[in-house]
């Protein structure tokens, strides 16, 4: 059984076709890069997939349920978590508080006294792991705002580590970073990985680093799939080649 599953998912904003029908299929313990030009659909696909916009039409099901529709904290709950292309992170927060924060975020009683104490410990333990796994354990004490922005941009992957979830998805995980950072969060995410116990859907432009991280590849090009396959065959692609304009290097 699919771990997700896209079927003929669809956003209009008006006359624009952003993301047109796409069909996609995610297996459990894959991890599946969508790539495409500016402007071919990815992020409106991920905001879809996750709630952040309503599907104009077709749906999404997750663990074979219909998650079509439904708000951004049920997603969550089902066991998706994601990040965002710009960092969203509380500055003035330590790192470890940042991820207990996200981690209390999916737990039951989350907000209430009744349990309170047993909530905080539980979700500091997750914090703690979390940010053992993105080798971030030596900034657990320091804000979010002294770190470096590769460290931001890692930070945010532990809070939705923090989670627990089934299905990771990431969107840009290494824009705006220096090729030394880039290269070190490549790492980083391969080791975290490698364990094979998350399934992972990721929004990257550097195709260095899709093709280093990514099992299977889906092409947008203008809110369509143009393509769906390893990366071997999706690199030698003429209509991908196309849609790049230039091709991979």
């Amino acid at each position: 059984m699919p771990l997700l599953e896209c079927r003929g998912l669809t956003r209009r904003f008006g006359a624009l076709v952003a993301v047109d029908s796409v069909d996609m299929t995610v297996e459990p313990g894959e991890i599946r890069a969508v790539i495409g030009p500016n402007g071919a659909g990815k992020s409106t696909l991920f905001n879809v997939i996750t709630g952040v916009l309503a599907a104009s039409d077709g749906e999404a099901f997750f663990m074979d349920q219909n998650i079509t529709g439904l708000p951004v904290e049920q997603v969550v709950q089902k066991g998706i978590s994601r990040t965002f292309q710009l960092t969203h992170l509380f500055p003035e927060l330590t790192a470890r508080e940042n991820v207990r924060i996200s981690a209390q975020a999916r737990q039951p009683g989350r907000w209430t006294m009744l349990g309170g104490a047993q909530v905080l410990q539980e979700s500091t333990t997750q914090a703690d792991q979390a940010l053992e796994r993105l080798h971030l354990s030596r900034f657990a004490d320091v804000p979010a705002n002294m770190l470096s922005h590769g460290d931001q941009r890692l930070l945010e992957i532990a809070m939705a580590v923090s989670q627990a979830p089934k299905l990771l998805m990431l969107d840009e995980p290494t824009q705006g970073l220096s090729i030394e950072e880039t290269d070190r969060a490549v790492t980083i995410l391969r080791d975290m990985l490698s364990d094979g116990d998350l399934t992972v859907v990721l929004v990257e432009h550097d195709m260095e680093v899709v093709f280093k991280l990514a099992h299977r590849i889906t092409v947008l090009h203008q809110g369509r799939v143009i393509a769906d396959d390893t990366p071997d065959k999706v690199k030698e692609s003429n209509e991908v080649q196309q849609a790049y304009l230039g091709g991979f290097e």
